[in-house]
């Protein structure tokens, strides 16, 4: 009986071991899983927040590296506890429970190596996630504000109050779908709601900035008319000398100096009652108490003033300056040769003569052969002056092309 009793105490003795094993696997256990837990919420907080930064690609590899240890630990206990209830011996068993310990805890240096390696972005995407539903909360208040206050304005049909009204109506619709959308905690879920949050508030402080601007569109379209009015009374003005001196151009010139200016006046005129239409609009538009769209019509009438200026000034100063050419035509040779000169002086002191010289070179054989084109009883002045003007152009991109290239040289 003595020798049986040993028999059956000495397993037990045996796996006296056992509660030690287990404590320790279980402090390794819960310190990975804590660790663990709070690098999960930081990633979880990032995918939603910053799902561009995709750290949970990166976290994916050490997650399974936890829940294989935890596998392994869930396994050991559970045979341990098999053993210390039967009684039984344990093969191997204080050599499985360290394996099973060294595996949790690098499993938890593992999660904090990655967590040290994106710390200040996780922690910044936790204080974000965290500060969204607020955001989101307080842009809702202040655009329900806003839009209450717009609804009840005198000038709540202003076309530029209208408009931002209905930019905060949709964004705040948008906002909320966001918000049910983030119910399910998706992958940028909060990067959603705060993105929609950001909209509403920016279309709240446009309508507020309307409503704020309204007052003073009144006298600033009473302004608008009268200024136009005056523009209007100027250009026409301006206009009487078109005909004369476009009938110059035709007697004094080449007719091929003019051909290009032969609508001119036609089409100045257009674009004055145009103007004239616009402006009249404008005033009806103000006498209806609309001057957002009396600053609108306003515009108009001056874009098309701007137009009939542009086509007036054409004829009177294509005029002027075939007179001035043709009273000292090789001033503008002149002037040409000189930038050339100039241009030659750079690709030699740049030293690129090589690529760029004879390109300048037979510049100068091109300007003699237009100087050469003013023959005749009426020479081409007007042919002389683009062809040289475009000879001026093609030496300033040369030039430019020369400065470049010694810059890249340089470096």
């Amino acid at each position: 009986m003595a020798g049986r009793r040993r028999g059956w105490f000495r397993p037990s003795e045996s796996n006296e071991w056992i509660e030690a094993a287990r404590a320790r696997l279980t402090e390794a256990f819960l310190d990975m899983d804590r660790r663990q837990s709070a690098a999960e919420a930081a990633v979880h907080a990032s995918e939603q927040v910053y799902p561009e930064r995709r750290h949970a690609a990166g976290w994916e590899p050490v997650r399974a590296r936890c829940y294989e240890a935890a596998g392994a630990y869930l396994s050991l206990t559970e045979e341990l506890e098999t053993a210390e209830r039967a009684k039984a011996p344990f093969p191997q068993g204080q050599q499985r429970a360290d394996t099973v310990t060294r595996q949790l805890i690098d499993a938890a240096r593992g999660v904090d190596e990655f967590y040290r390696g994106h710390q200040s972005q996780l922690e910044h995407a936790i204080t974000v996630l965290g500060s969204v539903p607020q955001l989101a909360r307080q842009v809702k208040l202040t655009a329900a504000k806003t839009r209450g206050e717009a609804a009840a304005s005198e000038f709540a049909e202003y076309p530029s109050v209208r408009a931002r009204a209905a930019a905060v109506d949709e964004a705040l619709i948008t906002l909320e779908a966001a918000e049910l959308g983030s119910d399910g905690a998706g992958r940028g879920a909060a990067s959603k709601v705060r993105a929609a949050a950001t909209r509403l508030e920016t279309v709240t402080a446009e309508l507020a900035d309307a409503l704020a601007q309204a007052p003073s569109r009144l006298g600033a379209a009473r302004t608008a008319i009268t200024s136009v009015n005056t523009r209007l009374s100027a250009v026409r003005t301006r206009a009487e000398r078109l005909d004369p001196a476009f009938s110059s151009l035709l007697r004094e010139f080449n007719a091929a100096s003019s051909a290009d200016l032969a609508n001119n006046g036609r089409e100045s005129q257009r674009d004055m009652d145009a103007a004239a239409v616009a402006l009249e609009r404008a005033r009806a538009a103000l006498a209806e108490n609309n001057p957002e769209l009396t600053l609108e019509l306003t515009s108009t009438a001056r874009g098309h003033l701007a137009e009939a200026e542009r086509l007036v000034d054409a004829v009177t100063k294509r005029l002027a300056l075939l007179r001035e050419v043709r009273a000292q035509p090789n001033d503008k040779s002149k002037a040409v040769r000189f930038r050339l000169r100039d241009a030659q002086m750079l690709a030699v002191n740049r030293g690129l003569v090589a690529e760029w010289g004879s390109v300048l070179d037979a510049q100068v054989d091109r300007i003699d052969r237009i100087t050469e084109s003013l023959t005749g009883r009426h020479p081409d002045y007007w042919a002389y002056v683009t062809e040289l003007d475009a000879v001026t152009e093609f030496i300033a991109g040369v030039v430019d092309r020369m400065r470049k290239q010694a810059g890249q040289q340089r470096e």
